[in-house]
């Protein structure tokens, strides 16, 4: 999975920098790719450039604050959390995301397949239309 991420504290220091560090690891030892971009103190770090957004499967804000480029996102699965989960447990985030997308693919391929099958494709229309 291609992970992007944009980390931002309310001190813009500590928990901005761990944050980044700790989601790093996290996706890397789980053989994901991320980049992580930082609003601090300082401004912005490794900004995320288009390309790297477009390429992306899931955005991670993992932000106590608001933070600038937000519109950047559009369209992609955005997954908002304090900065304090990605320092505690930055592991178990990932894996959530990741059943989130199999569960997501799971749906996405059935929903195609009815789609591609006329028959099937009424078949459910009527199930749903008998629920009303």
């Amino acid at each position: 999975m291609k992970i992007v991420s944009v980390c931002a504290c309310t001190s813009g220091i500590a928990h901005t920098y761990i944050a980044k560090e700790k989601l790093i690891r996290a996706a890397e030892s789980m053989g994901h790719t991320i980049k992580v971009e930082t609003q601090g103190t300082i401004g912005t770090e490794d900004e995320l450039t288009a390309e790297e957004i477009k390429e992306a499967d899931v955005v991670i804000l993992a932000i106590d604050i608001a933070i600038t480029g937000t519109e950047r996102f559009e369209g992609k699965p955005t997954i908002k959390v304090p900065t304090n989960v990605c320092v505690k447990a930055p592991k178990k985030l990932i894996e959530k995301i990741e059943n989130e997308f199999s569960e997501i693919g799971f749906a996405a391929k059935f929903l195609k397949g009815l789609l591609d099958d006329p028959v099937e494709l009424q078949m459910a229309y009527d199930i749903v239309k008998s629920l009303k």
